[in-house]
């Protein structure tokens, strides 16, 4: 699903979007076959009753699940066909292990069944009624946020905020503190914010930990007469990624990884639905543009800024949100490398827990220069109250 998304240059919401609703396919499906799985009805806002699918062949309920997701993919993502193809491979490869045809017929009717089921709970969601809202026009004083360069592309998901969330009363259930009041005055607590990150040196492991969470889908290489685009993995993938690592680490089974996976991307779709909710209210000016505008006019961040509000800062929000449901449910000092971006040609960072990998993706937004540093200790304790919501709602 990452592969396909980095294809598609998924935008991190809709990433969280559709990891969200194939967890909870496979996860349905492990939770018809394990006692010790509860569905998820009464927990999430407007959960249907997932109707027990009925088979009167022999099946594999892990198969079945990891079907299911991929049924979800197929259906939701743009690029679907890629997993399409990707799904007979997977079959074939089972079969080769010695799955017989009956068994991988049976399970894919039981993940068909369920993901039918789960994609009728994601098209009431209202995101299908985005496009139908005006667009979205930024504002046009100094303190507004404002397309930046070299794409100056249009704002992102400004109506996420309407999707219907997995456990918040409403977007606006944590309401964060309002961000330091835009002023050009040399004395006011904004002008410092500037001045933070304008002067701020920038240490070799600053620069290494803002590139290693950079996480940024719509980066653009500039080669002179040609802009080129820069596929990356989006933050709420990079988030999947650790817990994938970790649950492999920890040889857990497919129900408790499944389990694990679906209350973090839960929190995933539920921190950028607050988070997104704020940046389009307060809809505050980047540092790229303020600081150019009012201090020098040539200094540029190491880090291409993203095409939305800066306050509240996102990766902030849903690291620390993916980090205490993480927390909750391996514990507080699991170490692990982190080698999600390996493959995208960063070395492996190690950490000693989930809480510090997450106050490193925050402040490798300030070492990034692409948010103020309220927006991040704000994120921050947004991300820890959602967090602590999905986990008061699932168990």
């Amino acid at each position: 699903m990452t592969e396909i998304m980095i294809h598609d240059v998924s935008n991190p919401p809709l990433a969280s979007r559709f990891f969200s609703y194939a967890c909870l396919a496979g996860y349905e499906v492990i939770s018809q076959n394990n006692d010790s799985i509860p569905s998820m009805q009464g927990k999430l806002n407007e959960y249907p009753a997932i109707k027990k699918t009925q088979l009167s062949g022999e099946f594999s309920a892990e198969a079945a699940a990891i079907l299911a997701m991929m049924e979800i993919s197929k259906k939701m993502q743009p690029s679907g066909k890629m997993m399409a193809d990707y799904q007979k491979k997977w079959i074939d490869s089972c079969q080769t292990l010695g799955f017989s045809k009956e068994v991988m017929d049976n399970s894919l009717a039981h993940a068909q069944d369920i993901s039918k089921q789960i994609l009728a709970y994601a098209k009431a969601d209202k995101y299908n009624k985005i496009s139908n809202y005006p667009r979205y026009t930024p504002g046009g004083k100094d303190g507004d946020w404002f397309p930046t360069p070299p794409a100056y592309f249009p704002p992102v998901e400004p109506y996420f905020h309407t999707v219907r969330s997995f456990t918040l009363d409403s977007a606006n259930q944590f309401d964060p503190i309002k961000p330091i009041p835009f002023s050009t005055d040399k004395k006011s607590e904004f002008y410092q914010l500037m001045l933070d990150l304008y002067q701020k040196p920038l240490s070799p492991e600053d620069r290494e930990i803002a590139a290693f969470w950079d996480c940024n889908p719509f980066a653009l290489q500039d080669n002179g007469h040609l802009m080129v685009g820069v596929k990356k993995i989006s933050p709420g993938a990079h988030w999947m990624g650790i817990v994938g690592i970790v649950c492999q680490q920890k040889n857990l089974d497919l129900a408790r990884t499944l389990q694990i996976h679906t209350a973090v991307a839960i929190g995933l779709m539920d921190g950028f639905i607050g988070c997104w909710g704020e940046k389009y209210r307060s809809n505050r000016v980047r540092p790229e543009t303020a600081i150019r505008k009012f201090i020098d006019p040539n200094w540029r961040p190491i880090l291409q800024t993203p095409p939305f509000p800066e306050y509240l800062s996102g990766h902030s929000t849903i690291s620390t949100t993916s980090a205490v449901i993480l927390t909750h449910f391996l514990g507080e000092n699991v170490a692990y490398t982190d080698t999600v971006e390996k493959r995208y040609g960063l070395p492996p960072r190690a950490f000693p827990s989930f809480k510090a990998a997450a106050e490193e993706a925050a402040i490798s937004r300030f070492y990034g220069g692409i948010h103020f540093m309220d927006a991040i200790k704000h994120g921050q304790t947004q991300g820890t109250r959602v967090g602590q919501q999905v986990l008061k709602r699932l168990n």
